[in-house]
C-alpha cells in the first residue's frame, strides 16, 4: 500500500511573458495550484491544479479548486486506501465534477508512485516514445510574424489558431501567407452556435488541419452534424470530460480526433483510458495544454508517450509563456520535439524556492 505522510498546497502566480487571447478573454499572468504529496520514506510527488482563475473554460475555478483540495479531497485521500493510482478516482467517486482538482492530487500519487519503483512516469504507464511532437498555439493577441518566426526556428510541425468568429478565413489566410508549409488548425472554444454550421463548412476549402471544439461542450449532436459535412477533421475538447463523454462521442460520430487534457478528463488513469478506447476505433489522439507550468507540462509528456498520440500535441517549452517555469531545467524544444522525461517519476525537479517565492498562499497538513 502507497503510504502518503502529508501535503502541502502551494496557490502560485506567475506573469506571462505576453498577454494570451481567446474570444473568452485575456490573460495576464496565471494562477494555478501545485500539490505536493510526501510519502513515508520522504519521497515527494507533484500534480498541478490548471484551471483558470476564472470560469471561461470550465466551471472549476482555482478558489473552488483550493476550497475542495482541502475540505473534501486531500481527507478522502488519506482515509482511503490506494495500492495503485489507479485506485484514486475510485476514492474520488462521490465528488461530482471538479475534474482538474481531482487530476491535480492524482497527479501528484503517479509522481510518487513512479518514483517509489524507480521508474519514469512514461513507462509506467506503458509509454513507448522517447520523444514527443510539440505544437505551437498561435493567440488572438500575438504578433503573427514573430510568433510564425519562432515556429520555425523550433521547428514545430503544427500551429493552432485561436480565431475571431467571423474572421476565420482572414485570419487562416494571413497565416498561410507568412508559411504556406505550416500544417494549421483552429480553435472554436465552443463559440460557434448551429446557424454558423455553413459557415464553418465553408472552411472545408482551406485544407485546415482540424477544426477544435467549434460547438459548446453540450452539442455534441451539432459536432455530429457538421463532421458530416466536412473533410476536415472534426476535434472535441470540452466537450469530453470523461470516459463516457468520449464513447458516446464517437459512437455517434461527432468526431475523428480527440484533444486529451489530464486535467480536464479528472487525471492520468482516465487520460490513458480516452486513449485506449480511441486506439480500438482506429482514432488517433493529441495532449492538450492549459498554459500550464513544467510540472503539468511532464505530466502530459508522460501521456503523449503512449502510442495513440501520433498527432503534435499542445506541448511546448518552459519559455513559452513564462521567464521562469517552475523547474530547475527548463523543458526545451529541439527540432519540433521535446524529450520525454526518462528520470524516475515525472522526471523533473521542482524550483522550490521559487515555488514559495511566487505562492501568495501555502498550506500543509498530515
Amino acid at each position: 500500500m502507497m503510504e502518503v505522510k502529508g501535503y502541502r498546497l502551494f496557490r502560485y502566480t506567475l506573469p506571462l511573458k505576453q498577454p494570451f487571447t481567446t474570444h473568452a478573454g485575456v490573460l495576464h499572468e496565471r494562477e494555478g495550484i501545485i500539490v505536493e504529496l510526501q510519502d513515508i520514506d520522504g519521497r515527494l510527488g507533484y500534480g498541478e491544479g490548471v484551471a483558470f482563475a476564472e470560469p471561461f473554460y470550465t466551471s472549476e475555478t482555482v478558489a473552488s479548486s483550493w476550497i475542495l483540495l482541502q475540505q473534501s479531497l486531500l481527507p478522502l485521500l488519506f482515509a482511503g486506501k490506494v495500492n495503485h493510482p489507479t485506485d484514486v478516482p475510485k476514492l474520488f467517486a462521490g465528488i461530482v465534477g471538479n475534474q482538474m482538482a481531482k487530476a491535480a492530487v492524482e497527479g501528484a500519487i503517479w509522481d510518487l508512485y513512479a518514483k517509489q519503483q524507480n521508474r519514469s512516469l512514461a513507462s509506467c504507464i506503458g509509454g513507448t516514445r522517447t520523444k514527443a511532437k510539440a505544437g505551437a498555439v498561435i493567440s488572438l493577441s500575438d504578433d503573427l510574424e514573430q510568433t510564425i518566426e519562432m515556429i520555425r526556428r523550433q521547428g514545430f510541425e503544427r500551429a493552432k489558431l485561436k480565431v475571431s468568429k467571423y474572421n476565420e478565413r482572414q485570419a487562416i489566410e494571413q497565416v498561410t501567407l507568412i508559411d504556406p508549409e505550416l500544417s494549421l488548425m483552429i480553435d472554436g472554444n465552443g463559440m460557434y452556435r448551429e446557424r454558423d454550421l455553413p459557415l464553418l463548412a465553408d472552411l472545408d476549402s482551406l485544407n485546415l488541419q482540424m477544426i477544435e471544439q467549434p460547438f459548446p461542450s453540450g452539442d455534441i449532436v451539432l459536432h455530429q452534424r457538421l463532421q458530416e459535412q466536412m473533410q476536415t477533421t472534426v476535434c472535441l475538447d470540452e466537450t469530453v470530460e470523461s470516459w463516457q463523454d468520449a464513447w458516446q462521442a464517437l459512437a455517434l460520430g461527432a468526431c475523428r480526433t480527440i484533444n486529451i487534457k489530464i486535467g480536464r478528463v479528472g487525471g492520468l488513469t482516465a487520460a490513458i483510458r480516452i486513449h485506449d478506447l480511441c486506439q480500438q476505433a482506429g482514432l488517433p489522439v493529441w495532449c492538450g495544454g492549459m498554459v500550464e507550468t513544467g510540472i503539468s507540462k511532464a505530466h502530459n509528456l508522460a501521456l503523449a508517450s503512449l502510442q495513440g498520440f501520433s498527432i503534435p500535441g499542445d506541448l511546448s517549452g518552459s519559455d513559452r509563456y513564462f521567464e521562469r517555469d517552475l523547474l530547475q531545467e527548463p523543458l526545451r524544444v529541439e527540432k519540433g520535439s521535446i524529450q520525454i522525461p526518462a528520470n524516475p517519476g515525472i522526471g523533473v525537479e521542482v524550483d522550490m524556492e521559487y515555488l514559495l517565492h511566487v505562492s501568495k498562499e501555502v498550506k500543509e497538513g498530515e
